[in-house]
């Protein structure tokens, strides 16, 4: 089979497309032909071996893949030729044959194709567990969400809403995402230039109950600073680079909180967590309330320009690297 593969931790440019043997069927595993696979940020951490989790090299790029079930234990929830999505978490994605343990993998909604399915489950999944489970989000708070237009940013922007959200606030870097954003569901779009006082302005002064940051950066002091009272600004990653550090002292003055939102190590460490994430979300998909994501295709002979894309932060929407 096809696949994308790291031999050298040297960044997104390094990713090769190789001829490599199937992977073999085990016991309780979900045989999957693979038509699209999913990009996200760890994806570019691991080709600098630069992610918590390093498999050893060589090894297949990509967490989450799109595809048709080939072979199926008998007592799985699937069945030969079912449409699905997977998480193959530690790389084994971008490849055509993926083979993904049983309580990994979902019934995709008719109404959603096989390209948009490869980018439902890493971004989609880590915006339930931030907004249900560590924001405690509740009905008609105000959401903003930095890095607006990437991934994770338009998962938020497409699910905020759904989850009972009165109001979110997406911001970006350009005029060009503001549109990205706006299509994705944004009720208010503020540019990175003076977003802090514009958010003021908005809220009237109050702030925002929670801020949604996969960026850090220079400006986690202002998220901080844009919380109302009770607010919770939730740590999802630091695209910029720079991991920021807390002042203390300003949430004990503004009774706010900082709280860590690791989507992958809460499932590796809570089993059927994702099935309960999915019997939530999966209705919602497939009756049109949350949107599918609206994705930029990169064919397999282009994934180290589609990781790279995140890298370089040009991507906006789901990246989906297509296989068949």
């Amino acid at each position: 089979m096809r696949a994308a593969q790291v031999s050298k931790l040297e960044g997104p440019e390094a990713v090769e497309i190789v001829d490599i043997p199937e992977p073999a069927p085990y016991p309780g595993g979900v045989v999957i032909d693979v038509h699209s696979a999913g990009v996200a940020f760890p994806d570019v951490l691991m080709t600098r071996g630069l992610y918590q989790m390093k498999p050893e090299l060589p090894f297949v790029v990509g967490g989450e893949v799109a595809g048709i079930v080939r072979e199926a234990p008998a007592d799985a929830h699937v069945r030969v030729g079912d449409r699905v999505i997977a998480l193959t978490l530690l790389g084994n994605a971008m490849a055509e044959t993926a083979v993904v343990p049983v309580p990994m993998v979902f019934r995709l909604p008719d109404s959603v194709s096989l390209e948009a399915g490869a980018g439902i489950l890493f971004n989609d999944l880590t915006v339930h567990f931030c907004l249900r489970n560590r924001g405690r989000m509740a009905e008609g708070e105000t959401v903003l969400v930095h890095g607006a237009a990437g991934g994770i940013g338009t998962s938020t922007l497409r699910m905020a809403g759904a989850f009972g959200a009165g109001r979110v606030i997406a911001v970006v870097s350009t005029e060009a995402k503001a549109e990205v954003a706006r299509a994705n569901g944004a009720t208010d779009v503020v540019l990175t230039d003076g977003w802090l006082a514009a958010v003021q302005e908005l809220t009237g002064g109050r702030g925002v109950d929670i801020v949604l940051d996969p960026v850090g950066g220079d400006r986690f002091t202002d998220s901080i600073r844009s919380l109302a009272p009770s607010g919770r600004l939730l740590v999802v990653g630091f695209t910029a680079g720079e991991i920021p550090t807390v002042k203390v002292n300003r949430l004990l003055l503004n009774n706010v909180e900082v709280v860590g939102a690791a989507w992958g190590a809460w499932v590796m460490s809570h089993p059927g967590y994702l099935a309960e994430q999915w019997a939530e979300v999966e209705p919602l998909l497939a009756a049109g309330k949350i949107a599918p994501p609206q994705t930029v295709l990169y064919p397999l002979d282009k994934a180290a320009e589609a990781i790279a894309s995140l890298d370089n932060r040009t991507a906006t929407g789901k990246v989906v690297v297509t296989l068949r």
